[in-house]
């Protein structure tokens, strides 16, 4: 029975931070924009992690940016060995995580079916919601 907290998930934590740190801190590179570490995935045996990040800055091409990080791998695996103490430093693959781009995109289309519900974008009066609930109750009984 695996445990609810194992390493690989400790571990994939702290390189998550340490990433961000260093992604942010480090890597100078103009190429980049804003990038937040979204997620990171250990393998079993320590050895692969699985990078997901997002780009905020949408003058930054995704593929431009995942180049970039592709690059700066190996100096990020070097300098995750200097913080931390793990006999063997995993290699880092990056992916970029579409999870955010996907919510951004349902969220746009519940926001057009809101406006056109109520095109005028305006917040109905209490009295303009008892009307519409006791014409909803007189069309029922009909």
């Amino acid at each position: 029975m695996p445990k609810d907290y194992s390493r690989t998930r400790r571990v994939g934590e702290q390189i998550q931070r340490e990433i961000a740190q260093l992604v942010q801190q480090e890597i100078k590179d103009p190429r980049i924009g804003l990038v937040t570490i979204s997620a990171v995935k250990v393998s079993r045996d320590m050895s692969h992690t699985t990078v997901y990040f997002t780009v905020l800055d949408e003058k930054h091409p995704v593929a431009e940016t995942l180049k970039v990080l592709e690059g700066a791998a190996g100096f990020l695996r070097h300098e995750l060995a200097k913080r931390m103490s793990l006999r063997i430093m995993p290699h880092l693959h990056f992916k970029y995580d579409e999870s955010i781009a996907y919510g951004n995109e349902l969220s746009a289309l519940i926001n057009e079916a809101i406006d056109m519900e109520n095109p005028d974008n305006q917040i109905p009066s209490e009295t303009e919601i008892k009307n519409k609930s006791v014409n909803e109750g007189d069309a029922e009984e009909n």
